[in-house]
């Protein structure tokens, strides 16, 4: 039998791990607590887009499976970050938020949208072939803060609102006693600290292996 390589085995550890967290993100309590709760159904986006997913890229990134090898023009990184500030702000417009969380069939498209465009960003920040990793790393680093802004941006705006943005929300908010406000308010702070502070982090990690090359370049030089 064939020894892994320790790389290897470090990529199928970070794979495993986002696929158990979006397992637990998908098949736990957590879809049916969201139908009463906006606070809940932010933790499932944040789970899948800013856990879920980077883990996943970061298994994937630089090996045989890696689609940025394979298809680099798919995975801009600026590209990716466009799209996902279309699909997260189109499905918080408030017809769309209210109808992913009462119908099975548009949550599930929700969800699986949000993978996509999440497994895009972080694929096309970490992914790559090793030749042109750090051109790619450059642009990563851009589009992880330019989505890290809007997250936060969006974060803002629903913790400060002033009053609830998606209608009068008469549902039974099934995990606590907060209002409609407090709960929207609540799931504005979750986007604030997963999503804003986990694509900065992403950018920092990127940003902190340019340095480390441009530095042996010097080194070397």
């Amino acid at each position: 039998m064939a020894a892994v390589h320790p790389a290897d085995r470090w990529g199928n550890a970070w794979l495993a791990g986002g696929l158990l967290v979006l397992a637990a993100t998908w098949l736990g309590p957590l879809p049916g607590w969201s139908r009463g709760s906006f606070a809940a159904h932010m933790l499932m986006h944040m789970g899948v887009v800013a856990v879920a997913a980077p883990m996943i890229a970061v298994g994937l990134a630089g090996g045989r499976h890696d689609p940025a090898r394979r298809w680099p023009r798919w995975f801009a990184p600026m590209v990716a970050s466009a799209l996902e500030f279309v699909v997260v702000w189109a499905w918080h417009a408030p017809a769309l938020h209210h109808a992913a969380r009462h119908v099975p069939g548009l949550l599930v498209l929700e969800q699986g949208s949000f993978l996509l465009v999440g497994l895009l960003v972080w694929i096309a920040a970490f992914g790559g072939d090793a030749a042109r990793r750090r051109d790619r790393a450059a642009a990563g680093v851009a589009g992880l803060l330019m989505t890290s802004m809007h997250m936060t941006l969006l974060g803002v705006l629903l913790a400060l609102a002033s009053r609830p943005l998606y209608g009068d929300h008469r549902d039974v908010l099934t995990l606590s006693s907060l209002s409609p406000l407090q709960d929207q308010h609540l799931g504005g702070v979750l986007m604030l600290v997963f999503g804003g502070v986990s694509y900065l982090a992403g950018a920092l990690v990127l940003l902190a292996g340019l340095l480390r090359d441009r530095r042996g370049v010097v080194a070397n030089g």
